[in-house]
Parts: C-alpha cells; sequence; structure tokens
C-alpha cells in the first residue's frame, strides 16, 4: 500500500512542480509517522523512503529503538524545552523552532553533546491562533538568535497551511513563507535551502509555491493508528 501510495504522491510532485517550472529532485518526501507503528516505517522504508517525520519526542523514542535503518529523522511537531535533550539523540532535524527560549534551550544542549543541529524556524504564516510558530513580525529577532548560536545551522523555515478549504488562503501562507525566507537571506546575508511546507491536503500548493520538504502522512498511510 505505502509503495502504490508513495508512487502517486511522486506523480502529483512531479505535476506541480511542472506548473511551477521546478525540478521534482528539488522537494523531498518527509513522511510522517505519527502514531503508526514500526512495521509501517518499514513498509515506508522498503518503498523508499529515506526521511521519517514524528510529532512527539516521547513517541518518537519508541520507534526509534526498533529500526535499524540509515534514516534521517524530522521532528516536525512542537518541540518542549524539557525534551530536547532527549531530541538531540534523536532527530537529525528540528522543524519547530518557534522561539528564542527554545533556541538557546537547543543551542546548550547541543554545545553539551558537540553537536551542531540543523533546524528550521517555524513561522505561523496562517495568523491562526491554534498554531505554533513565531508571527512573521518577529522572525527577524529570532533569527538574530539562532544566527548567534555556534550549534544551531539554520536551513530554512517551516510552516502549516490554514485549516480551511479556501485554496487562495493556502497559498497565501505558503507565498508569504517564500517571501520571509527570501527577505531573511538579503537582510542577514545567509543561505536557507528549505522550506518545509505542505501536508497531506495541500502539498501541491506548497509545491508551487516553493517548498522542499512536504511532510504527508495520510496520503501515504492512510487514517493515523495506534502504536
Amino acid at each position: 500500500m505505502v509503495r502504490k501510495n508513495l508512487a502517486k504522491v511522486v506523480e502529483r510532485i512531479a505535476s506541480a512542480c511542472q506548473k511551477a517550472g521546478r525540478d521534482p529532485a528539488e522537494v523531498k518526501v518527509v513522511a510522517v509517522t505519527k502514531t503508526h507503528p514500526p512495521d509501517v516505517i518499514r513498509q515506508a522504508i522498503e518503498a523508499g523512503i529515506n526521511n521519517i517525520g514524528e510529532n512527539r519526542v516521547q513517541e518518537a523514542e519508541i520507534k526509534y529503538r526498533e529500526i535499524d535503518a540509515d534514516v534521517a529523522w524530522h521532528l516536525v511537531g512542537h518541540l518542549q524545552r524539557n525534551k530536547v535533550r532527549k531530541a538531540l539523540t534523536m532527530f537529525s532535524m528540528i522543524h519547530s523552532l518557534d522561539s528564542r527560549r527554545l533556541a538557546r534551550e537547543i543551542e546548550k544542549e547541543s554545545a553539551k553533546l558537540d553537536k551542531i543541529i540543523p533546524c528550521l524556524i517555524e513561522v505561523n504564516t496562517s495568523g491562526e491562533t491554534s498554531k505554533f510558530g513565531v508571527e512573521p513580525d518577529g522572525l527577524a529577532e529570532l533569527v538574530t538568535e539562532v544566527l548567534k548560536a555556534e550549534h544551531i545551522k539554520l536551513v530554512g523555515l517551516m510552516t502549516i497551511g490554514p485549516f480551511t478549504e479556501d485554496q487562495d488562503r493556502i497559498r497565501r501562507s505558503f507565498t508569504l513563507l517564500h517571501e520571509l525566507r527570501d527577505r531573511v537571506e538579503n537582510i542577514f546575508g545567509c543561505y536557507l535551502p528549505h522550506l518545509s511546507m505542505g501536508m497531506s491536503d495541500d502539498f501541491e500548493i506548497a509545491v508551487q509555491e516553493g517548498s522542499t520538504m512536504v511532510r504527508l502522512g495520510r496520503v501515504l498511510f492512510g487514517p493515523r493508528q495506534s502504536i
């Protein structure tokens, strides 16, 4: 099932890239396995997926111990400061750096591990109060903090599209993230290669607007299960 679903997703990404004049090779699929058991992750790996996304550190820890494969683990959900140390032992990239306090905690714990961790700053581009992420107006201040850190490598921005069927509104949130990334690069003179945006319901729009990482769960694995 996963192999067939992934093939369909790859076709849809290619079609979205064609419309935007992009190379499909620029887009990575991060398979989000929240609530799915290790066996499903193994199926994903067998299907050719090598980027696994998890929302919660505690759940990821259970699966991380059981999966013996050369894959990159991405933390795509909100990161609490008291979970930072554990997260750094498992994840190859953190998508959800969203505050100065969290940046300082990541820097402190990364220094203890003598590790440099690639991170994306999460931005709330939808204006929805239910979402995590720094407000666009506060992005520059957070970037300043992160760029001071010796053990954090800032590699891009992340957002979650609004929960709506209004495709224009969804597109605007992704367009805004792209514009913010370009603005940060110009102001700070840094290179941010990644835009993590797009989930099962809106990844084609995200790809058209420049996403380099789509975080996909249901479209690959079906409804959420229980581990």
